[in-house]
């Protein structure tokens, strides 16, 4: 592999003219220049990433930030990976994976000056992150949207108006007694943002078209199922239709309903909202559209290390697409 004393060789400079060259800290004069870029070419010189570093003030690094919160579905979590992790290659760019909560690995990478910015995954509706990562100075994207996002860009699905339209599709059926399986208990102890506005626009939904409405979080396991279902008939005895907001809990669902006795659509209409490829069995409902929201974090953040940009706040949707998992109520 060349060196920087090969190209100053080559060229008959010295390996400081060559260093001038490189960062262009000092004039140098175009006969050397062209020199010195001629040496690079034939001898296929790359310069240290850390000398790129030093010499642009740039690192050619983002920081993903994942939290891998008990409960969390693996599988969902690695397509935003995949998705990150691709823009940012086809962005000359590497990401350093930071799967630590606290705000002192934050505060570690950015002091150190070894990232150009963070995107921050899983973020809670009021999250004690947020106020960290504004005073750190460095470009940072939101992938969910805080009550108080305090000057950071968001992006993320539009859980709220998913509800909306998934209810929009059940009541337009006939159906007035929806059910909402929603995310793990631990997302919804910990405010989860996602799970927050979804809630909250089930909610309102159901109030707006005149539908009886409950909801229960919902652990992804058989028993988790039975519990969940056992709740929301507590609160809603016999419900039509289900709106379920758990990828990992749907499997389960279908494996208890079935045990039941219970058809779908033909006694239960359901509506799922989630990531692409929770099950195998096509289902009424939208797709969370994972790698379109990491790509643009991706974009957004890099759009913001390029120079100032003013705070955004991008909501992506999809639509109800019909899978044959709904009908009028029986």
């Amino acid at each position: 592999m060349a060196t920087i004393a090969d190209v100053a060789g080559v060229a008959g400079v010295s390996a400081s003219t060559v260093s001038y060259v490189l960062s262009g800290k000092r004039a140098i004069s175009a006969a050397t220049r062209a020199r010195v870029e001629k040496a690079i070419g034939e001898l296929g010189y790359r310069p240290h990433a850390g000398a790129r570093a030093l010499a642009s003030r740039r690192t050619g690094v983002v920081a993903l930030v994942v939290p891998l919160h008990q409960g969390a579905d693996l599988g969902v979590v690695m397509q935003f990976v995949r998705a990150v992790v691709t823009t940012a290659r086809t962005r000359e760019h590497d990401v350093l994976l930071l799967t630590q909560e606290e705000a002192a690995g934050l505060e570690r990478v950015t002091s150190a000056s070894l990232v150009d910015g963070l995107v921050v995954l899983d973020v809670a509706s009021d999250d004690p992150r947020v106020q960290v990562l504004a005073g750190l100075g460095r470009p940072t994207v939101l992938v969910g949207v805080p009550r108080e996002p305090r000057g950071l860009s968001c992006v993320d699905f539009d859980f709220a108006r998913a509800a909306r339209d998934a209810v929009a599709h059940l009541a337009a059926l006939g159906h007035r007694r929806i059910g909402l399986v929603g995310a793990t208990p631990s997302s919804v102890r910990r405010r989860a943002g996602y799970a927050d506005r979804l809630r909250e626009g089930f909610l309102a939904a159901a109030g707006e078209v005149g539908a009886a409405a409950a909801s229960a979080p919902c652990a992804a396991s058989t028993a988790g199922v039975r519990s969940c279902l056992a709740a929301l008939h507590r609160q809603l005895p016999d419900p039509t239709a289900l709106l379920v907001h758990n990828e990992a809990a749907l499997p389960h669902l279908l494996a208890v309903l079935a045990e039941e006795g219970r058809q779908v659509p033909g006694d239960l209409s359901l509506v799922r909202i989630g990531a692409p490829g929770a099950v195998t069995r096509p289902l009424t409902g939208l797709d969370v559209p994972t790698d379109e929201i990491g790509r643009a974090a991706v974009e957004m953040l890099l759009e913001r290390v390029d120079g100032p940009r003013a705070p955004e706040v991008r909501l992506l949707s999809s639509p109800v697409v019909d899978r044959a998992s709904t009908a009028p109520p029986p």
